[in-house]
């Protein structure tokens, strides 16, 4: 009876010393990953302090030049908008100033999940702005990014003269999120701290390249945008968190920061892709721009989520025809 119940008791713990193997071994791959890409993608730019860390930032053009802020997706960082559309903004001479959002490449998150929302991040963006003496700029936000220029236009007002709203996730969702049991169980904050650093970062590695071609549909990739937009930064551990905590956390958000985008009172350019299926234009840009007053809206045919790699001559065309407006000239009338 005794070697019976001695098997037995191997038997269940066998699946849980697996899975500590597993997940062992996945701590290894994810320190090795991590410091494998921080090598590849070390810092592009100079740090600017905020309240408990400090903001990455990768910077071009005339010190001169009319500012131009810059604002990544989900899974960016500042090398996706400055690959993208910042350097022909630099040539045409603005002065360009793309942030890592707190979190995300080499920017810290000095609030953990407390800066996972699209006030928090304005919040430090603006501090950033303000330690730069920069602004009031023009302030682009890309996807995620989208609610978060909006949030730091309407919180930070003296640090933005003009927003660009490119495939801008903005609006409520149309319904509730609903996740398999086991997601569920994933994104508890114990459990998705351990998989971030285990498991993760291999599982996210095996996706990047298929992920950096999806994101383009319908269009064809842009060449090489995997290396210009250093996407392997996202696979660190702590961006990894981050970038998760990011996502659930905006459809609450968005519901708040949606009913104050009547009171806005700025030059506003919605830009979208037509035929962007990630962030669909009937459900958030064209419903923002008859929200914003005196909002601009162009919708490019056929186009993308990745409107600022597959049409940059468009949306830098956006802010061009904004700091016009901005300086009291004449622009071209909005696309139906």
């Amino acid at each position: 009876m005794s070697r019976v119940l001695a098997v037995l008791l191997v038997l269940l713990a066998l699946p849980f010393a697996l899975a500590g193997l597993v997940l062992a071994l996945g701590a290894v791959a994810s320190l090795v990953i991590a410091l494998r890409v921080g090598a590849l993608y070390p810092p592009a730019g100079p740090f600017v302090n905020v309240p408990g860390g400090r903001l990455a930032t990768m910077q071009e053009g005339p010190a001169d030049g009319p500012p131009v802020v810059l604002l990544h997706g989900a899974s960016a960082n500042s090398a996706d908008p400055m690959g993208g559309i910042g350097h022909l903004l630099a040539a045409r001479g603005f002065r360009v100033v793309a942030f890592d959002r707190p979190g995300f490449g080499w920017s810290d998150r000095p609030g953990g999940a407390a800066d996972a929302s699209p006030a928090a991040q304005a919040r430090l963006i603006a501090e950033a702005l303000n330690a730069m003496k920069v602004g009031p700029a023009i302030v682009l936000g890309h996807s995620w990014a989208g609610a978060l220029a909006l949030a730091l236009a309407l919180d930070h007002p003296a640090r933005v003269s003009g927003l660009v709203l490119a495939a801008p996730v903005a609006m409520p969702m149309p319904g509730p999120i609903t996740l398999p049991w086991y997601w569920r169980l994933a994104l508890k904050p114990p459990i998705l701290w351990v998989l971030s650093r285990t498991v993760g970062p291999p599982i996210a590695l095996a996706y990047l390249g298929e992920a950096g071609r999806r994101v383009f549909k319908p269009e064809e990739p842009t060449p090489g945008y995997i290396e210009t937009s250093r996407a392997a930064l996202v696979l660190r551990p702590g961006t990894l968190l981050a970038n998760v905590q990011d996502l659930v956390g905006l459809p609450q958000a968005l519901k708040s920061l949606s009913l104050r985008y009547g009171t806005l009172r700025l030059p506003t350019a919605i830009v979208s892709g037509a035929a962007d299926p990630i962030v669909r234009p009937e459900i958030h840009a064209v419903p923002l721009s008859r929200v914003i007053p005196g909002a601009r809206l162009v919708l490019l045919p056929g186009a993308g989520h990745m409107i600022h790699y597959t049409a940059p001559e468009a949306v830098a065309g956006a802010v061009s025809d904004l700091e016009a407006a901005i300086r009291g000239k004449a622009v071209p009338a909005a696309t139906p």
